[in-house]
């Protein structure tokens, strides 16, 4: 378990079925393929790319429940669940899903994030039937046994321990992420905190299992050598028969205003120090998301990025430095920039580095070259991620999962170009402010003896 084109028609094509809409444009990627859009009449979409440049596919079936959708107290639901879908059905037993797809040539895998669940498999195109087969079977039918739930949330806080306790950026990120936001469930953990999995039961993960992992909850997507009208008999097959759920409502859960800058300092066991900033910024429902790509590419993509050059290079304050910003999320999130402090440096000279860079930017905004780089890049790195069937339906299924929809990924592109300088000079004014900023400090302490 695992722990971002241009749109020439929209049509629905009542006559294919009254129990669903087709939707088809062409996407901006070299080879041009279509997106065919499906939605069966219990409320399942389906996303189908006919991509036939090699005899291979990915089946990746999303569901729209991460650890947004969970409580306090039971932080880590969606992330366990996920374990417990390969724990078995009354048709396959436990861990027969994998061994089946591995001994049919394939992979397969599953990974939770704040806003989503999903599962994929890549196998040889004439083993479609197969993958949807297995993944309607658990899509309804999970046993959740009570004594494998036992076993295998040892192992997700075994998974914990590994990952973030052990990890001293990693748990850095985590208690910064928990002091940005106070009432959004973007505060909690995905993998959840110790003493919520301890209090988790087998009722909490049947409930969270029956509530959201309903067929009007999900998004299929398949890429690769197929035919849309054959992979859809087969969809039609196995989960249109399947019954449509009550969804929990919808709660848009608003952060109250940052009204100044927030500071968390962790001391454990490190090699070096870490600083984390933060910043509050929009996501794919606002236009200015272009632009803080742009900014992002500007400030830390490669070594003559800004950030790299002024910290790493000329005055040899940090080992590396970078950003990183995801604007398709449900809700907003964080525009994040880190360092990592260079032996014989000081913290605090690195962090006044950090924000001198920063503030340079806002006054004096990015280069003609500069920009027309970026822009390049970002447009560059969105469109040759399409080469791969895997990572077009990853774009996609993120897209639709958290509501921006598929077509913001066909527009992508075309948005970006239209990014002009004093765009990005308005949105680093706008956004990278001190009263929209968590700081995170690392300190490390020597092991003990």
């Amino acid at each position: 378990m695992m722990p971002a084109i241009t749109i020439a028609g929209v049509r629905c094509c009542l006559a294919l079925a009254a129990s669903m809409c087709f939707v088809v444009g062409p996407l901006a990627w070299a080879a041009g393929p279509r997106v065919q859009e499906f939605t069966l009449s219990n409320g399942m979409k389906a996303l189908i790319v006919e991509e036939p440049k090699a005899p291979v596919i990915t089946v990746q079936i999303w569901y729209k429940v991460g650890s947004r959708n969970e409580v306090m107290g039971r932080a880590g639901l969606s992330h366990m669940l996920e374990h417990m879908m390969f724990k078995g059905t009354k048709k396959y037993g436990k861990g027969e899903f994998s061994k089946i797809i591995k001994k049919n040539g394939g992979n397969d895998n599953a990974f939770t994030s704040q806003d989503y669940t999903a599962y994929f498999a890549n196998l040889s195109a004439d083993k479609l039937e197969l993958a949807l087969e297995l993944e309607s079977d658990r899509l309804r039918g999970l046993l959740l046994d009570n004594k494998e739930f036992q076993l295998e949330r040892e192992v997700v806080k075994e998974e914990r321990r590994l990952r973030t306790e052990d990890n001293p950026q990693a748990y850095l990120v985590e208690q910064m992420f928990a002091q940005a936001f106070m009432e959004h469930p973007y505060h909690w953990p995905i993998i959840g905190w110790f003493n919520d999995l301890n209090a988790m039961t087998r009722e909490d993960l049947k409930r969270h299992y029956e509530e959201y992992y309903v067929p009007n909850n999900v998004t299929l997507v398949v890429v690769g050598d197929v035919k849309a009208e054959a992979a859809l008999a087969f969809i039609k097959q196995y989960f249109e028969g399947l019954p449509k759920g009550i969804l929990p409502p919808f709660e848009q859960i608003v952060d109250p205003p940052q009204k100044g800058e927030r500071r968390i300092v962790v001391k454990r066991e490190a090699q070096l120090p870490f600083i984390y900033l933060g910043y509050k910024v929009p996501n794919f429902r606002n236009p200015d998301v272009h632009a803080l790509a742009v900014l992002e590419n500007i400030l830390s993509s490669g070594k003559s990025s800004r950030l790299h050059d002024a910290l790493v290079y000329r005055k040899k304050l940090a080992l590396a430095v970078g950003a990183s910003y995801s604007e398709l999320s449900a809700d907003p999130e964080l525009y994040s920039i880190y360092a990592v402090v260079k032996p014989g440096s000081k913290i605090d000279e690195v962090e006044k580095g950090l924000l001198m860079e920063i503030d340079r930017f806002n006054k004096k905004g990015p280069t003609t070259t500069e920009m027309q780089k970026a822009k390049n890049q970002v447009e560059a790195r969105h469109v040759f991620e399409q080469d791969s069937i895997f990572r077009q339906a990853m774009l996609l299924g993120t897209a639709e999962t958290v509501g921006a929809g598929w077509p913001y990924v066909a527009n992508y592109v075309e948005n970006l170009r239209k990014v002009t300088q004093e765009d990005v000079v308005r949105v680093a004014r706008q956004y990278l402010v001190p009263d929209a900023l968590t700081t995170g400090i690392l300190v490390p302490l020597e092991a003990a003896r």
